[in-house]
């Protein structure tokens, strides 16, 4: 007997019992539906862990701090410097690397003014930082100009409490539409400050190029630094300081500036996820700090697996129960059509084709339910990404929380079809079992 011809009889017969077979679809419908969305939510939780992670920096870079005061027990400090950089540039698997220079520096607008750290970074990073004003410097602009976080305004204060978390409003400053003043010898203005006869340092008028996209509340990776390019920091700070120590800057044992620039930090970018660690350790074996997101990111990825595991297992029992209904079906359906398998047997059908009509029930089964249950699992899913704050309570990131992918969607078809066969398999194998004649006597 064709497949076709088994086909056709089968559906005819799972037909002939709609109500029975309804019930027993919708045990799969549910079973596979649970199954699903449960694994759609931890492949969520999983995701917008990711997402975050990333949006705090690239999941393949390292950051990298040098050791400005050296060891407790009298060891040399462990500077960043060009030499340092190079080596580091050289290194199996790195294909970049960003020195950070920190300068700090006063800040002045009108009545307002703060405190902060300027850092100087290449062209290459500075290009990754979002904006939602102005633009990156020209590449041989010369001048100073300075890219502003989105959070930076909360600090500016007329000394009056009149900051932003004070009065609960920001303060009015405006960084591209007003010039804005920086002082960079600041331990001459904290001086002067305090000694009317001390000389006050020189201000300098710095352009805005742009600031960091985001409000002051949204935070980002980008939001509390104000950035400028490294190499028009370095020959500012030169002019200014010449010879004397820059704020920010270590000095030697008498006090003395280096005769070089030291950076504060480096980001170390490596070519693949999985050379980050090895990467990172043998940063660790040349005595600087190293951190990396990756880190975080196998701690989460980690806790995620044992969720999705969870849940999927809690969706299995579902679709186990709803085995049980196929199994029960299958069998029940055995009874009523004893005479008719006696008769097939008596016909001379091949065994096989008896087993076979019967796992295609079974398996027919399986795929209406996980076809109907797919569907359903959709619309679930829809619906609950509509509530993007489900996301943001509970990794602290806003996004859908159930993601069905392609794999996922298959699979749990393909499942639902291997569900019903296996329970299909020993009434199947009963069926095949009957003795012709008792089966045509049986009434």
């Amino acid at each position: 007997m064709r497949f076709v011809d088994l086909l056709v009889m089968s559906m005819n017969n799972l037909r002939r019992r709609k109500l029975r077979t309804a019930l027993t679809v919708l045990g799969v419908i549910i079973g596979t539906a649970s199954i699903v969305v449960m694994m759609s939510l931890g492949i969520g939780l999983r995701e917008l862990n990711k997402e975050l992670i990333e949006s705090y920096g690239s999941l393949t870079a390292i950051e990298v701090r040098g050791d400005y005061y050296g060891g407790g027990d009298g060891a040399e400090p462990n500077f960043l410097t060009d030499d340092i950089i190079g080596q580091i540039g050289r290194m199996k698997y790195v294909e970049s690397v960003y020195p950070l220079l920190e300068t700090d520096v006063i800040f002045m607008q009108g009545k307002y003014s703060t405190g902060t750290t300027l850092t100087g970074a290449p062209r290459e990073y500075l290009e990754q930082i979002p904006l939602g004003q102005g633009s990156l410097p020209e590449r041989e602009d010369k001048e100073l100009k300075l890219i502003y976080g989105n959070s930076v305004i909360q600090w500016f204060d007329n000394g009056r409490g009149g900051g932003f978390w004070e009065p609960g409003k920001l303060p009015d400053v405006d960084f591209m539409g007003r010039p804005m003043f920086v002082i960079f010898d600041t331990n001459q203005y904290y001086q002067s400050s305090g000694d009317s006869t001390a000389k006050a340092p020189k201000k300098y008028l710095i352009e805005t190029a742009g600031v960091v996209e985001g409000d002051v509340t949204s935070g980002g990776n980008y939001a509390y630094s104000v950035y400028a390019d490294i190499d028009v920091l370095k020959a500012q700070l030169r002019r200014i300081f010449r010879k004397n120590p820059i704020p920010g800057q270590p000095t030697n044992k008498k006090g003395k500036a280096y005769p070089y620039l030291i950076y504060s930090s480096c980001v170390v970018n490596v070519d693949k996820m999985e050379h980050v660690q090895e990467v990172q350790e043998q940063l660790l074996e040349m005595g600087f700090r190293a951190y990396s997101s990756s880190e975080w990111m196998e701690q989460t990825q980690k806790q995620s697996m044992m969720i999705q595991a969870v849940l999927g297992g809690i969706g299995a029992i579902s679709l186990f129960v709803a085995a049980i209904g196929i199994a029960n079906t299958m069998m029940m359906s055995i009874y009523e059509r004893t005479k008719e398998i006696g008769v097939i047997k008596v016909l001379g059908c091949d065994m096989g084709v008896i087993r076979n009509m019967f796992l295609i029930e079974s398996g027919c089964i399986g795929l209406m339910g996980g076809i109907v249950g797919l569907g359903f699992s959709y619309g679930i899913s829809i619906a609950m990404n509509r509530f993007q704050t489900i996301g943001e309570m509970m990794v602290g990131q806003a996004g859908d929380i159930s993601r069905i992918p392609a794999w996922l969607s298959l699979t749990a078809v393909g499942f639902a079809i291997l569900v019903g066969m296996v329970a299909g398999f020993f009434p199947a194998l009963r069926a095949m079992k009957l003795s012709p004649l008792a089966a045509i006597r049986n009434e």
